[in-house]
């Protein structure tokens, strides 16, 4: 594959959707992420060399949709109680003024409020990530809030709103987690309960034999899966897959499962659409 622009179908961007870890954990060689930091350092050949990013991470939430349009955007620490150096970190990507314009264009004309934060930073469901997967920090990039209204149908509907950035060499990279729950580490039987609910979303996002309305069902209706609320007793980190559903389901039947293993002893995964 040409690592100069991706060429895929109808010669679109892929979208990615990418478990972040816990925190700055994947930079600091953290040995419960180690698998995850492998995966994000060799992930970029299969996306090619897009032209922008439009990250929608877990760690942003409005009540109407907001881009970032800072120029230069600074990093934003929101994690506390890790050693020094993870307060020192760099991640000099240039933003995008136009892109940004161009997303709130998009969201508006779908009948979604949308509008442009100028001053807002990159946090760090962004920058820990990028770091890894395009550390030269040289490709101009922009942030999407969530809804704070958490409604799985709206996060689907924004992506669909987007799909055209697929066609303008635009790589959209949904940063959550595919298993979030902080607590539930000290619970005997978290490894068994996360892999239910895991099974479920592999199934849900890559099984040739259910149709993209079908897909959409069952994340609309994603509490109703096994072990949901003890994966996501709070969804913020699955919204941004749905985001990247929307964008992808019309030109993909099923996502590439690109990473399903375990991070600090519980099954995550990610997703690529082609």
């Amino acid at each position: 594959m040409t690592t100069e622009r991706f060429t895929g179908k109808a010669d679109l961007a892929p979208v990615l959707f990418i478990p972040h870890g816990g925190g700055p954990l994947p930079l600091l060689g953290e040995p419960g992420h180690r698998q995850l930091t492998a995966f994000l350092k060799g992930v970029s050949p299969k996306l090619g060399k897009p032209s922008a990013i439009l990250m929608v991470s877990a760690h942003w939430e409005t009540a109407q949709a907001t881009v970032t349009g800072a120029k230069n955007p600074a990093l934003i620490f929101d994690y506390s109680g890790f050693p020094e150096e993870s307060y020192r970190l760099q991640y000099p990507a240039p933003g995008s003024p136009d892109l940004a314009t161009k997303v709130c264009d998009l969201l508006c004309e779908a009948g979604i409020s949308a509008h442009i934060d100028p001053a807002r930073g990159y946090d760090h469901g962004m920058f820990v990530p990028l770091t890894l997967m395009y550390p030269a920090a040289d490709i101009p990039c922009v942030q999407l809030s969530l809804l704070n209204s958490l409604d799985p149908a709206a996060h689907i509907a924004m992506g669909i709103a987007l799909r055209k950035l697929r066609e303008q060499n635009v790589l959209v990279i949904g940063s959550g987690l595919s298993f979030h729950n902080l607590r539930a580490f000290s619970h005997s039987d978290a490894v068994s309960r996360a892999i239910e609910f895991d099974h479920w979303l592999v199934e849900t996002c890559s099984s040739d034999a259910l149709s993209a309305d079908e897909r959409a069902s069952r994340l609309i209706n994603w509490t109703a899966a096994p072990q949901a609320r003890f994966s996501h007793p709070r969804e913020e980190h699955l919204l941004p897959l749905h985001v990247c559903f929307g964008l992808a389901a019309e030109s993909s039947s099923a996502a590439e499962l690109v990473f399903n293993d375990d991070m600090m002893g519980v099954r995550v995964s990610g997703f690529l659409w082609r």
